[in-house]
């Protein structure tokens, strides 16, 4: 099996018992017990863990240089989320560095984020922030699409929801991957033990600007940010 998101993964290993699994993590896979270490897994998971979670400070960073009078942001989680608890404590302690409000909305299911998202509103913040949480990125689509509607930029952490008007993104690259994660499989499906098979770790970041978005927003993207773009569109 394949998996994506830590808390997908975690979710496959308790309804599981014997089949082999190849994962993407954006949290240390170790610290949640997935792995017994990087080089040797020891066990029948293995795969690809790119520090996603941990880029979650950088995230704010950036979109506070895009909005340097950037006050209150809203984010939203699962709080039993392993992953989500994590961005968010990291989230937290960027935010007071930077002397941005954090507004926190905690939802457990797609119904409580659709309605959170509805009662949103845009005096109530600044712009919206994203954290490593695979039930809310499942709704990226949504989340834009309720952006766009109430003008709230928007920092996320897939590329796909800028192309569809996000503002901006800053994470890894899902078709590099793809590609790590499909070696893999296919090592194992040839024979391959995932006990025996070390755990990639991607580290190729890829940050994405929506400038036809910022624009429609009122904002002017510094130039040093865009310089720094790995693409911008227009």
């Amino acid at each position: 099996m394949y998996t994506v998101a830590t808390s997908v993964t975690l979710a496959v290993k308790r309804a599981t018992r014997r089949v082999p699994i190849v994962f993407y993590v954006g949290t240390d896979p170790q610290a949640v017990g997935l792995i017994e270490s990087y080089r040797k897994p020891g066990g029948r998971f293995t795969g690809i863990h790119s520090g996603f979670t941990d880029l979650t400070g950088k995230r704010l960073e950036i979109l506070k240089e895009i909005m340097p009078k950037l006050r209150r942001v809203v984010t939203f989680h699962d709080p039993g989320n392993p992953s989500a608890q994590r961005s968010m404590k990291i989230v937290r302690d960027a935010a007071q560095r930077l002397k941005v409000g954090l507004v926190e909305r905690p939802v457990t299911s797609v119904d409580e984020l659709r309605a959170s998202l509805r009662a949103l509103k845009p005096t109530d913040v600044d712009a919206l922030f994203s954290v490593s949480d695979a039930m809310v990125q499942s709704q990226l689509d949504l989340i834009v699409e309720v952006a766009i509607a109430k003008g709230l930029p928007t920092m996320l952490q897939e590329e796909s929801g800028v192309v569809k008007g996000g503002l901006a993104s800053y994470g890894v690259n899902f078709y590099a991957i793809g590609q790590l994660g499909a070696r893999q499989v296919q090592r194992i499906l040839q024979g391959a033990s995932p006990a025996d098979m070390p755990v990639e770790q991607l580290d190729r970041l890829k940050l994405v600007i929506n400038v036809k978005t910022a624009r429609s927003l009122g904002l002017t993207v510094p130039a040093a940010v865009l310089a720094r773009a790995d693409q911008v569109i227009e």
